[in-house]
């Protein structure tokens, strides 16, 4: 099981890792720092144009507030791929911006979790998440 986190916070990104791992969640984590990134490695482009990319990850953790694309943006290219418009995509933001929730669900996110300032809520909410995307629920098989 793959995991694809788009984050472009140092430590976020660290803190997010280091949940996952603590939680034992996921085989592999692949990072991606900026929109542009994410749309690469998804859709094989780029640095990322020898990737297989019918080898989806199980999970997208996204940020919203990315460098040159936003992750709104990047929400809306996956959701209009039919390659990758069923994947996983969970919002991870600090953004409790009620025009970001309303835009990220009009857009078919499955997940949009406000990131806790508290470390242990934060590790909490990580692993609860990674916990149900990773372990309880059921995916459809996308070919």
């Amino acid at each position: 099981m793959t995991v694809l986190l788009v984050e472009d916070n140092p430590n976020d990104l660290e803190l997010t890792l280091h949940a996952l791992e603590r939680g034992r969640l996921g085989n592999r984590v692949d990072v991606v720092r900026d929109g542009v990134e994410a749309l690469d490695y998804l859709f094989g482009k780029g640095n990322y144009a020898h990737r297989d990319v019918t080898d989806l990850p199980r999970v997208v953790f996204l940020d919203l507030k990315l460098p040159f694309i936003t992750g709104v943006e990047v929400l809306r290219e996956i959701r209009a791929d039919p390659r990758t418009s069923r994947l996983a995509v969970v919002i991870l933001t600090s953004s409790a911006e009620d025009q970001d929730l309303q835009a990220c669900y009009a857009l078919g996110v499955n997940s949009y979790i406000v990131k806790p300032v508290d470390i242990d809520q934060f590790f909490a909410a990580i692993q609860q998440v990674g916990a149900y995307w990773l372990i309880l629920n059921r995916p459809e098989q996308l070919a």
